[in-house]
């Protein structure tokens, strides 16, 4: 998906000035975004810039980070994880159609997938979820207050998305580890070089091509078979297309998900109050979900610049790299009040973790359901829990704990 063009080794090191050296993928930068970004704007840094990936630029305020999402004149969507390589799947599909389309194209591609995600469809997954959340909770076994220790990521939520989106698009739910490294692989070793991949891989195109060869030769009521049987202007979608909108619904139906689920049980478990409240009230869920997802948005996505751009006095050049940092506008002062707290009932929450502009996340309904359902089935099965150790942070474009370790201190 990407062509090598930064093989220096000196750029990868540590950070130590996050406003003229950003890494998102540091390990540093996700256990600590929420402190980076606030002392970035008050600092006087809207947009942080680096030299890393063949240069990179920041922008931290919501108008800057809305302002970039909605221009397609300056910006293309070819690329949205950031690397140190360059796209080189030829335009207009881009490989991950949609959301690596550009207008006009992107519109089209876009219209195709929002039946299979529409309200009524997703909430059919309502009780279907709700029996793999519980059983993944019988699965932890005897639970003893105070005595026990769960791994709420590994053994919890990153088990969810793989296992619906895997149904969905009718692959075996077996394969749910080697997703996950798939996930691993794309998202997280994005600042190794390119030609360094190892050869012992996971091959997601491989994997991918063997699967539409199958669903071809036995077709069945799934999204590969909806993607192979639809058509734009009376023609079939060609295999490359096919086979990118099945690495967007994998990858961002995966991380995405089970991220937002682990950062929200990471805030009950640091925040009792909240945890009694939620399970008291539980009324306050529909307005609890909304906030987990503002406050602890898990997607960063990104753009290429077009060509030279003075982007606010900051001189663009074409082909570098633009995060778009969605959970740091959500947490800007400037547009939400009390925006560094979290507030349970909030009632107002124009939040932006589904994106802005052409590409706001079109499995936001599916992400609210599971995200609602996982929490709803573990306060239910454990009123009241706490940190048990260090969390472990994803590094990368996706934010949320890959291990978080929880002491059960009530079984419901």
């Amino acid at each position: 998906m990407s062509a090598t063009s930064d093989a220096s080794s000196d750029l990868y090191g540590p950070v130590e000035d996050w406003a003229d050296d950003l890494d998102h993928a540091d390990p540093e930068y996700n256990r600590r975004a929420h402190e980076i970004w606030h002392d970035l704007r008050e600092g006087g840094c809207p947009v942080a810039h680096s030299d890393r990936y063949g240069g990179m630029w920041a922008p931290l305020t919501h108008d800057y980070v809305k302002e970039v999402a909605y221009d397609t004149e300056h910006f293309t969507s070819q690329g949205v994880i950031v690397n140190r390589g360059r796209p080189i799947a030829p335009p207009p599909v881009g490989p991950a159609p949609p959301i690596t389309s550009d207008p006009p194209f992107h519109q089209i591609a876009r219209r195709l997938l929002l039946p299979p995600f529409s309200p009524k469809r997703i909430e059919a997954w309502d009780d279907d979820v709700r029996d793999l959340c519980r059983s993944l909770l019988d699965d932890m076994g005897d639970i003893e207050a105070g005595a026990s220790i769960v791994d709420a990521a590994v053994q919890y939520a990153q088990h969810i998305p793989v296992n619906v989106i895997a149904r969905m698009l009718g692959f075996p739910t077996t394969d749910d580890d080697y997703f996950r490294r798939c996930v691993h692989e794309l998202i997280e070793r994005v600042n190794e070089p390119l030609d360094d991949e190892r050869d012992d891989g996971p091959r997601l195109d491989l994997y991918l091509d063997r699967q539409i060869e199958e669903h071809r030769a036995n077709p069945r009521d799934d999204l590969t078979t909806f993607l192979l049987e639809a058509e734009i202007d009376g023609n079939k979608l060609s295999h490359e297309h096919v086979r990118g909108s099945m690495i967007l619904l994998l990858i961002a139906g995966i991380d995405t998900t089970w991220s937002a689920i682990g950062s929200s049980l990471w805030h009950l478990a640091t925040h009792p109050d909240d945890l009694e409240r939620l399970t008291n009230e539980p009324d306050l869920m529909q307005f609890a979900v909304e906030e987990f997802l503002r406050a602890y948005a898990p997607v960063t996505m990104a753009r290429l610049v077009k060509e030279d751009h003075d982007f606010h006095g900051c001189p663009m050049k074409a082909d570098e790299w633009v995060l778009l940092p969605f959970p740091a506008a959500n947490r800007d002062p400037a547009f939400f009040d009390d925006a560094e707290e979290f507030v349970i009932d909030r009632a107002e929450n124009r939040h932006a973790a589904f994106g802005l502009g052409i590409h706001r996340c079109l499995g936001s309904n599916l992400a609210r359901l599971e995200l609602r359902i996982a929490i709803e089935e573990f306060i239910a099965r454990f009123p009241a829990f706490s940190l048990a150790g260090e969390t472990r942070w994803s590094v990368g474009q996706i934010r949320g704990p890959r291990e978080l370790p929880l002491r059960i201190d009530a079984v419901a």
